[in-house]
């Protein structure tokens, strides 16, 4: 919902500047849509034999990255109803354990998104990840069907076209229908049926795939963010084939994905009142008001101030709107940086303006290729196939948008007008081949969160955790920014201890984050989406 290759206000998505999560009863849905899994194709004449007896061609990934690094293009299908009909490539990678006689099995790895490639996940966290794990596991690595190198879709989106990030405003909102329109027409028209197929329960069955191909019984999975429901979902349809599973970060299933999307606002104004006790508790330093309810007001002025006169910061013109969206994700984990943030930006107000322009939004990186063509708009691409296919919930009617962006701007005046205003899945063509999963079950595993999550807040790995009756959840008090395992928490060792031995605390546990945590916003070792902040201050704060 969270990688140094996605710009998205969630999930969004490594450890750079935004993504989010999703899906039906694995009971009600066989008996509606009789989809093949890898479990079930010894009953039906064993269709799926082809691909799970796949023998991977393991080549160097490539010349910048270690040996150690190897990737194999394996296959799939495109609808596990009909296994002999179309195919699309898998890209996987894997590190091995250099210790046989310590080795488990495997451990597959997603960064979240959804959009979020992971065939370079191994790379990145071998290098954060105890001994005691890579001792224990090959580390495998991933792009998601329609992702990375995994067939990749792309719908020919302008940059202006991937920017999401729109307030509802009655003087625009038609301009954002038609924006969103055109979005789900160009999808529609680049991709077609394929769209209808690139579901996260379709990505859970070839998970189990990778399991068959790579010879193993069982899968350990440790996801971060949009990966959380993934790993969820693999639980719900394949529980006896789950091992170890660590879910980091975590997505409320309740919630995909619209609901995915609003919680960021709703989250985000417990810590914005956080922050404003913060600051007013050192008044004497930054002069932003000497009560929480004085620093609120000097903050919404600002905003009111940058909409009738946009704010020129190095050149870039602010807006109010600019300035919300982008301190959302700093409220949960930067007090310090935001009040610094606060301060150039009153600053800037007062200069005279230079010759700046409305600077567009930054096209997003364009994910690892090795030398081969992916479309620069493939994150995005990916982003509304899954959240547009996963679920059957999104409003048909514009109007519906309309109402809740401006109840949700009233409740949730940070950030509520954009997260529940128009959104492509309002025009998408092609719903999804099957309803949600309805993720309800005892498997064993391990939640991790952080107090204070801007793109998984709290409330929604508590979501989670409920309807995964068989886990443990540990819960960081004071923990701030998307991402725990490998970013050195207190929660570390319960997740290491699992990994390497099985053993789930026999309850939930609470832990403290480090003093100070939450006054600075320290850069996250993980490759992770994260948001993208404000233009020109990633460099100062």
């Amino acid at each position: 919902m969270s990688a140094t290759r996605t710009h998205r206000p969630e999930d969004l998505m490594r450890a750079r500047n935004s993504r989010t999560a999703l899906l039906v009863a694995v009971s009600a849905v066989t008996t509606l849509v009789p989809v093949l899994t890898p479990t079930a194709a010894s009953a039906a004449n064993d269709p799926l034999r082809p691909y799970l007896t796949q023998k991977p061609a393991w080549h160097r990934c490539d010349k910048s990255l270690p040996a150690s690094l190897q990737c194999a293009t394996i296959k799939v299908p495109l609808d596990y109803r009909r296994p002999g009909g179309k195919k699309l490539d898998l890209e996987i990678s894997r590190m091995r354990t250099s210790t046989k006689k310590e080795r488990r099995g495997v451990l597959l790895l997603n960064p979240g998104g959804p959009g979020g490639p992971g065939v370079d996940m191994p790379y990145y966290m071998a290098r954060e990840l105890p001994k005691s794990v890579k001792n224990k596991y090959d580390l495998i690595g991933f792009d998601p069907r329609g992702i990375g190198l995994s067939s990749p879709v792309g719908c020919g989106l302008t940059s202006g076209e991937r920017n999401w990030d729109r307030p509802y405003k009655a003087e625009t909102f038609d301009k954002d229908v038609k924006w969103a329109r055109t979005v789900a027409e160009k999808c529609d028209k680049k991709q077609g049926d394929k769209l209808r197929h690139l579901t996260t329960r379709n990505t859970a069955r070839d998970m189990d795939v990778i399991r068959a191909v790579l010879g193993e019984k069982k899968i350990s999975y440790l996801g971060y963010s949009y990966g959380t429901y993934l790993g969820a979902v693999y639980t719900q349809l394949f529980p006896k084939r789950s091992d170890r599973i660590v879910l980091d970060s975590a997505v409320d299933p309740a919630r995909i994905w619209r609901g995915m999307i609003q919680v960021w606002a709703e989250g985000a104004e417990p810590a914005f009142t956080r922050w404003t006790e913060w600051t007013a508790a050192r008044d004497a330093k930054y002069k932003l008001g000497a009560t929480p309810e004085a620093v609120r007001t000097t903050f919404y002025d600002l905003v009111a101030r940058a909409d009738r006169k946009p704010i020129d910061l190095d050149g870039t013109l602010l807006t109010g709107d600019d300035i919300r969206s982008g301190l959302r994700a700093m409220f949960f984990g930067g007090t310090r940086d935001v009040a610094e943030a606060v301060v150039e930006l009153k600053k800037a107000a007062d200069r005279a303006p230079s010759a700046g322009t409305r600077k567009p939004r930054t096209p997003e990186p364009v994910p690892p290729s090795f030398g081969r063509t992916v479309p620069k708009d493939n994150s995005d691409a990916a982003f509304w196939a899954v959240v547009c296919a996963d679920t059957r919930n999104w409003p048909r009617d514009p109007e519906q948008y309309r109402e809740d962006a401006i109840k949700d701007k009233a409740t949730y005046p940070l950030y509520g007008d954009f997260a529940s205003s128009i959104k492509p899945c309002a025009f998408w063509k092609k719903q999804g081949s099957e309803p949600a999963t309805k993720v309800d079950n005892k498997v064993g595993a391990l939640i991790l969160q952080n107090e204070w999550d801007s793109q998984t807040p709290l409330a929604s790995g508590q979501g989670l955790r409920r309807v995964m009756k068989g886990s443990k959840m540990v819960t960081v008090a004071g923990g701030v920014g998307h991402g725990i395992y490998g970013n050195k928490s207190c929660a570390d060792k319960t997740a290491t201890a699992y990994l390497t031995t099985g053993k789930l605390p026999t309850k939930d546990v609470t832990c403290k984050a480090r003093p100070g945590a939450e006054e600075r916003a320290t850069a996250n070792p993980l490759p992770l989406p994260t948001p993208p902040g404000i233009p020109g201050m990633a460099d100062r704060f």
